[in-house]
């Protein structure tokens, strides 16, 4: 694929890209217990440099952001120095690097944490037939804990503080994590917020919490480093946005294009009115990860202009050099699917580039 737009460079925020391919974000599950990442971290992303954009595994912006085992953090001291090591080793082989802000809300087992915490969500309800993986194998979600506005107003301020100590890391900047059915989309469902104060019931209030958390982010590092990511009525999610769906997720897009920010970034599932919407209402970078898309319409999206970048999950994953190869036309490594959470280098740092 040497010919197409997928090599043309790209403004993203204050970044100037020599391509189009950006790596999405994965768990991996192989941070220490404590939150820090390690060398073989910094080993698995400065690999994949050539992606030109990567953004890294959900972190979290507190202790009580965490849900998974095994995932790393971005609150202390410690994380910022391990963090450092991968910024460094990825800006060396000429990548640029944002941290994904995630925090897991429901999705979370005590079990899965230092201190043992309950999880904390819009409203009490725990996710329909939800299980998680722990130490003990898999077990339904806990019914979390529901927020106050004390709790909302410090949760916002994790998240600025969390973008800071991104900074601090040596990070080019941050993705909030508004996906997935974690806690910010779960704002968004009218199965898991049943919330009557102003984070509940319209449109407006519930795309409020969103909005504060990326207005608190982008003033604190500013809008050129701060990148949003949604998922409209990912079918994977427990989340339902049910019939208030589309016009929230204009809502949304057009409240977080007034600030600026650096891109929005969708994981696209089948609502073709919706991605057109976005990109009519979205002004600045709009990175598309098309859910069972194909390699051979790899392009596609950039070729009609609904995406300005191209995101990557498991081919990035299997492929170090994906860039290299996507443009030689060369044959790509296959995933081992056993090896995507957990573990060690396996999986993890030894998919073989085509030079090795």
């Amino acid at each position: 694929m040497a010919n197409t737009k997928i090599w043309t460079p790209v403004k993203v925020g204050n970044m100037e890209l020599n391509q189009r391919l950006a790596m999405a974000p994965m768990t991996r599950s192989r941070a220490n217990e404590d939150g820090t990442v390690d060398a073989l971290s910094a080993e698995y992303y400065s690999q994949r440099a050539s992606m030109g954009l990567l953004i890294s595994e959900g972190t979290q912006p507190s202790l009580e952001g965490q849900g998974y085992m095994n995932s790393p953090g971005i609150y202390n001291e410690a994380h910022i120095k391990a963090w450092h090591k991968v910024t460094d080793a990825v800006h060396e082989k000429g990548g640029k690097f944002f941290i994904q802000l995630m925090h897991a809300g429901r999705m979370n087992h005590p079990d899965n944490t230092i201190d043992h915490h309950e999880g904390v969500a819009p409203s009490a309800v725990a996710p329909e037939n939800g299980k998680m993986f722990t130490a003990k194998g898999m077990q339904p979600v806990p019914t979390p804990r529901e927020l106050n506005k004390a709790d909302i107003e410090r949760t916002i301020d994790d998240f600025r503080k969390a973008a800071r100590a991104a900074i601090e890391a040596g990070a080019d900047g941050v993705e909030i994590h508004g996906a997935n059915g974690y806690l910010i989309h779960e704002f968004f469902g009218e199965n898991s917020n049943f919330r009557t104060d102003e984070y509940g019931g319209s449109v407006p209030n519930k795309i409020r919490f969103a909005v504060e958390v990326a207005k608190a982010v982008s003033e604190e590092i500013g809008a050129d480093r701060t990148g949003f990511r949604i998922s409209p009525y990912a079918s994977f999610s427990t989340i339902d946005e049910g019939r208030d769906g589309a016009e929230l997720y204009h809502e949304l897009t057009v409240e977080l294009n007034k600030l600026g920010l650096a891109y929005l970034h969708i994981l696209h599932i089948d609502r073709e009115e919706i991605l057109a919407d976005v990109r009519a209402n979205w002004d600045q970078a709009l990175l598309v990860n098309r859910y069972g898309r194909k390699l051979e319409d790899i392009a596609a999206d950039l070729d009609s202009g609904v995406a300005d970048l191209i995101s990557i999950g498991t081919w990035a994953l299997a492929n170090p050099d994906f860039a290299e190869r996507l443009k030689a036309g060369a044959s790509l490594n296959e995933a081992d699917p056993t090896t995507f959470f957990g573990g060690g280098a396996k999986g993890y740092v030894d998919y073989p580039a085509l030079n090795a």
